[in-house]
């Protein structure tokens, strides 16, 4: 496609996609949006890897569809899942970067959101994993009270979360509004000063860890592990790190069970591969790449679990999975845990250039799977695709009707994630990092990159020819690069892309 198509018969595209209905939209299939923490493109065997085996994972995109040009809107966790979420990318809202442990609810409970329309539908929704979007008010979460709002306030009936993300304190689950386990005489305190000189920490007592830090993440020492933060008390709520993956997947079952004869939403948002990887004992050394790979392994079954239940309870065959990942790929993310020195020949970006904080491609470029047993044909789709569709998707999928002034850059991409003959993927995406004004910008087959910054510079690739970014094409394409800018500038200005 030529740049002045991809420019100009965009809203075409966008009018004919208004207009859509699903064809299958009355069936109301349950969706489950399986959302991996740094699982980078190459991570998987069904994309490439060699050096681990995914077997699970490879089953599911054998079964369905496995998207070459899948992302995530965002190169970091808290940005991906607000844009999940909303529909909305997350630049566009102050307080959407990395969100702190004392965090205040980063989506305004006003909002209408994906698990909102789901409600609409006639659909229980839940999300079980970890957060990491911010709980509480303005002030944060009352971790000895209700803490509210959260998930609830936003369209979830039901929520088992990990609150943060595990290298920051505390380490409690909270179930619905309230921290569980928690017994009242041992207060739970969290906070960003250490609350006294006797306080453990990973500096005070670093010969004491079973998993040495690299950078940060030298604050709280729980497990034999230490976090950012501080927090004191809660003794009796405190899980283990090894239990997380297992215990996300007796909730999730629990709750399929209890919600199996009418549709349900399920966001499963695991942990792995995020840092601390310390997966169960029983996959540790198992991948022969250290913990991060043992991680994998461990993400992979936790997949595999979620697919036997849906057989077990014969609603496969009713039941949409999507998987992604919130962002690309990282190494070396605040612990030495050997994800470096036991790396090999392994490449978790793939082909691709960059990982996790970049928005080069293998920042949020990731594997991405649409399975639905029986309703769609397997295959390999180039399309591009992205986890803020989701919502614009499922809208049309259940009829729902999505309001004009909210998921702003979610479209709907029903008939490509149903794998439509010539269904047309999106056009045009805004790829940003933690929110440092950096952005990535793909049209077709160009690729603008920005720096960022009053002298910002700008890099111009053709993934086309150079999937990997090595050369900068913009000297010989002046004319491309100069009305990409222009559109993304008037992307940003504009506040919203749907409906342009």
């Amino acid at each position: 496609m030529s740049p002045r198509s991809i420019f100009f018969h965009a809203p075409l595209l966008l009018i004919a996609l208004a207009f859509h209905t699903s064809p299958v939209a009355a069936e109301k299939p349950n969706v489950i949006v399986i959302m991996a923490d740094d699982l980078g493109y190459g991570d998987a065997s069904c994309y490439g890897a060699t050096a681990l085996k995914t077997p699970n994972i490879d089953r599911l995109a054998a079964g369905g569809i496995r998207f070459t040009s899948g992302y995530c809107s965002a190169s970091t966790c808290t940005p991906t899942r607000f844009s999940l979420l909303t529909g909305t990318y997350a630049f566009r809202k102050k307080g959407t970067g990395i969100a702190p442990p004392n965090g205040n609810l980063t989506i305004d409970p006003e909002t209408t959101t994906l698990p909102d329309l789901a409600k609409k539908a006639g659909y229980h929704t839940a999300v079980i994993g970890k957060w990491h979007l911010g709980l509480g008010a303005k002030n944060g979460p009352d971790w000895n009270g209700e803490i509210k709002p959260g998930p609830l306030e936003i369209g979830f009936d039901h929520a088992f979360l990990l609150p943060t993300t595990n290298d920051r304190v505390p380490q409690v689950y909270v179930e619905n509004h309230r921290v569980v386990g928690l017994d009242p005489k041992d207060p739970l305190w969290v906070g960003d000063e250490i609350p006294g000189k006797d306080h453990p920490t990973g500096i005070t007592h670093r010969n004491t860890l079973k998993m040495d830090w690299s950078h940060g993440h030298n604050g709280t020492i729980h497990n034999g592990i230490s976090r950012i933060g501080f927090y004191t008390g809660g003794k009796a709520a405190r899980f283990r790190d090894e239990d997380l993956a297992d215990k996300w997947i007796e909730k999730s079952n629990s709750w399929i069970e209890a919600h199996q004869d009418k549709p349900f939403f399920l966001f499963f948002a695991a942990h792995d591969i995020h840092v601390p990887r310390m997966p169960h004992e029983r996959f540790q050394g198992k991948s022969g790449l250290g913990f991060r790979g043992d991680s994998i392994l461990q993400f992979d079954w936790c997949v595999g679990e979620l697919m036997k239940t849906l057989d077990r309870l014969k609603i496969a065959e009713n039941t949409l999975v999507i998987l992604c990942s919130d962002n690309g790929p990282v190494l070396d993310d605040g612990y030495k845990d050997g994800a470096v020195e036991k790396l090999g020949d392994h490449k978790p970006s793939g082909p691709l250039r960059g990982g996790k904080y970049s928005v080069y491609e293998g920042g949020t470029r990731t594997p991405f799977i649409a399975s639905w047993k029986g309703k769609i044909q397997p295959g390999v789709s180039d399309e591009v695709v992205c986890t803020i569709d989701i919502a614009a998707s499922f809208a049309a999928l259940t009829e729902t009707l999505l309001p004009e002034n909210e998921f702003l850059d979610s479209f709907d991409l029903s008939d490509v994630l149903l794998g439509k003959p010539d269904a047309k993927g999106r056009e045009h995406l805004i790829q940003q990092d933690n929110g440092s004004g950096k952005f990535g910008y793909r049209a077709g087959s160009w690729k603008l990159v920005s720096s960022g910054g009053k002298n910002q510079k700008f890099e111009l690739f053709d993934l086309a020819k150079d999937p990997s970014e090595k050369s900068d094409v913009i000297k010989g394409n002046s004319e491309v690069a100069e009305k990409m800018k222009e559109r993304l500038e008037k992307y940003i200005a504009d506040g919203r892309s749907r409906g342009e």
